[in-house]
Formats: structure tokens, sequence, C-alpha cells
């Protein structure tokens, strides 16, 4: 019998390594067809429309389909702020796996215990409780308890938020296309501009005592929307007046995406509850987390049984964290996310005059979080593939379909910038010789 030929791959230690089988085995056509089966035919559709290749390694900001073709990583969702399996991250995790990766729960755990300090330390003062969960959802779900627990069953969100697709988060989450196939969802929820301060001190007039408000320093899925100068101040100002909690959702902006540690920062704000997650478990593992104040956090402190998870707190996702948190102060991440943001920002500016102010609207971006507003979703479309051709993945805002989203690591090379901004240029050109789609 022949021997089934095996691929290697290189491994962050400069040595080679066989691929798993399953892995070098399997032909697109195949996953195409387990996707159709299994996972969902919108999705295969969509694969087999454009042609989506298989991702199957990774290192840095690149990532490697099934014919070994790299790809520049400036998707993701704002999970990679560190890159792809960095060696730090990867060197904590591996060691924890070998020795204890999931806990009893019935004991106490020395992981969560240091996770929970380094968490707390880098949050901004007054925020010292933490629990931590797996999702962006999960934590924005524990926040919404903690804040009914408290009192404060009125919650104002804002236009065009984004918080996650779980029934809590999904009440507070502006997009009808999301909402309508399960309603009714959480009642008393009031939905006021983003970046319009008199609105939310205008809801806050009837009973803002009884009320949480929950909001995005910068609203990422929807578009990346960014408010006017001293807005978050304004907003924390106006809950401390009425007497409400303030819950911000730094999910897509923290640890250092937007130039600073919190996008809160920026303004010296401190909220009631901040939460946290996506990059939190440095592209290896999925974590998330809130932070909160000692009053906010009462609830838990008096039963912690009354909002619990399975993997809350798990040993090898805070071995994860712990380096994660290590390594963002270490490389000194916020810093250089503000620095690289601005260069990207404006080659993606420049780049858009290629296309014409008929098909990009607007370019907006704060840090390694970058918006670019088309004319129409098929234009988005088109970018995104155009984009793809040339090895370049970005990501689509889950709050609008024309605007296409770059969440880069903070870790580029200069090489990668280069890239980087050839494909975008080299994309938005094409753009300007399609033909405006049809409305």
């Amino acid at each position: 019998m022949q021997a089934t030929q095996r691929t290697t791959r290189q491994t962050t230690e400069g040595t080679t390594e066989p691929e798993p089988e399953h892995t070098a085995a399997r032909s697109r056509e195949t996953i195409v067809a387990d996707y159709e089966r299994h996972i969902g035919r919108a999705a295969a559709r969509l694969a087999g429309q454009t042609g989506q290749p298989v991702e199957v390694r990774s290192e840095g900001a690149l990532v490697w389909d099934e014919e070994d073709r790299s790809y520049l990583d400036c998707g993701g969702y704002g999970v990679f702020i560190l890159g792809h399996r960095h060696p730090a991250v990867l060197d904590a995790v591996r060691r924890q796996l070998d020795r204890h990766p999931l806990a009893t729960r019935s004991l106490l755990s020395g992981e969560l215990a240091e996770a929970a300090r380094r968490l707390a330390a880098v949050s901004p003062a007054g925020l010292e409780r933490v629990y931590f969960a797996c999702t962006g959802a999960e934590a924005v779900e524990a926040a919404l308890k903690l804040a009914r627990a408290g009192g404060r069953r009125r919650v104002i969100a804002m236009a065009n938020g984004f918080h996650g697709k779980t029934l809590g988060a999904l009440s507070v989450t502006d997009r009808l296309a999301f909402q309508a196939p399960f309603r009714p969802l959480l009642p008393d929820i009031t939905t006021v501009p983003f970046g319009d301060a008199e609105a939310l001190r205008g809801a806050l007039a009837a009973d803002g005592g009884k009320a949480c408000v929950i909001l995005e320093p910068v609203q990422g899925e929807g578009g990346v929307r960014i408010p006017p100068p001293g807005y978050l101040r304004e907003v924390a100002d106006a809950c401390g007046e009425a007497g409400a909690m303030l819950i911000l959702d730094e999910v897509q902006s923290g640890l250092g995406r937007l130039g600073t540690w919190w996008g809160c920062d920026a303004e010296g704000v401190r909220p009631d509850l901040l939460l946290t997650g996506k990059g939190l478990g440095g592209g290896c593992l999925p974590v998330s987390a809130v932070v909160a104040t000692e009053a906010a956090f009462a609830p838990l402190d008096r039963n912690p049984r009354l909002h619990s998870s399975t993997f809350s707190g798990y040993p090898l996702g805070m071995a994860a964290v712990t380096a994660t948190l290590e390594t963002i102060e270490r490389e000194e991440i916020p810093a250089r996310a503000q620095l690289l943001g601005k260069r990207l920002y404006e080659h993606v500016v420049e780049a858009s005059h290629a296309a014409g102010p008929e098909l990009v609207r607007e370019v907006r971006g704060r840090g390694l979080l970058i918006g670019v507003e088309l004319s129409h979703p098929r234009v988005a479309g088109r970018f995104m593939r155009e984009l793809l051709a040339r090895r370049v993945i970005a990501a689509h805002s889950l709050g609008t379909d024309t605007v296409v989203r770059f969440t880069p690591p903070a870790t580029l090379s200069e090489t990668e910038v280069d890239w980087f901004a050839n494909a975008v240029g080299e994309a938005m050109a094409r753009l300007g010789d399609a033909e405006e789609p049809a409305t």
C-alpha cells in the first residue's frame, strides 16, 4: 500500500513538524460540502461564489491557506491585536496545558486570581472586581444582570450600537434584521442617538436612578462611528447626576486597539462596569471579562451563584490573559497602535481618492480600528473581494452593510505595512473602474 504523503509546517521555534492528517488530506471541495450539509447552506453558497480559501495555519499578521498562500490578516473582528500565536502567549498556554487546563471549580484557582489581579491593575482606578467569561456577548449578559440585580431595570442603549446576539445582548443591539425573528426581547429598552449627550440627558430625566446606560467608546460593528470629543465625559457626568449605572462595552475597543489601554482613558472616564474580550486571550483562546466597581459588583459579592459559567476563569484561558496583559504592557501596544493606526489611516484616505467620493463616502478611524464607508453594500462586497485577491483580509461590519473594517495587529512589519498600502490602493483603483450598482 502506498503511504499517504504528509505536509509539514514551521513552528515558532524554527523547526518543522507534520501537519495533522485531517488538515493535510481534506480538500477544499470536501470542506465546502461539509459546510453545505452541516454548517449552513448560505455559508456554503457564499464560499462557492467568492472562492473562499481554507485557512490552515497562522503566525503573526499572516494566515496561510490550503495551497500555502499567505494572507495579511487585517480582519479578525479585533481579536488579533498581538497577531496570531504570539510566542509569549503560546508559551504560557502550552505550559498551562501540560499542567492543568481546566478547573474543578470546587477548589481555589491561582491562575484565576493572578489574571483577575493583573486585569484590575490595568483597568481604570476603582474597578477592582472581575468576572471572566468566554465571549463578548457573555460579558454583556453578565453586566446587564448585575445592573438589574442592582435595581437598574431600565436600559438606555445607543442607535447603531452592537453588543452581541444572545437574547439580552441582542436587546441592546440596534439592528432590526438581527432582532426581528426573536422579539419580544428584554423590556424597558430605550435607544438614543450615539454622540448626542443631550438626548441621553433627556432619556435619563425620568427615573435615571433606575437606569443603566450601555455604549461603546467607538462603535465597531456599527461602522466605526466615532463620537464628538468630550462625549464620553458628558455621558459619565450625566449618569453621575442622574444616579444611573454606566456600562462601557470595550470588547472591541479595549486593550490598546484605539491607541490607549481603554477607549475611556482618552477622556478620563471610569464606568461602573467595563467589558473586555476579543484580544484578551492573546489571539489564542476565547476569554472575556467584566471589570466592576465594588458597588456594581455587590450582588455577586453577596451571592456568587447568581451568575456563573462552567468555563468561567478556566486556567488555560487565565494563563493566556496574564501573558497577554504582560505582553501588551511590555511591548507598549497602545502607543504602537496609535502610531501605526495613523499611518494606515492616511494610506486608506489617500487610496480612497482613486475611487472617488461617489463610491467612498467616508474613511473613519481611531488607532487600529479603521472603517471605510462605501456607497452601497455591493460596492463594499466588491472592495472586500478586491482586497482578498491581493491577499489582504478585512471584515464587514455586522451593524451596517456598507462599511468595510480594518483591525490589524499592532505588530505589523514595514513590509506588511507596504503590503497593506499597495493592496488598498489597487483595490480602490479597481472600485473606480466598476460601475455604480443600482440602488
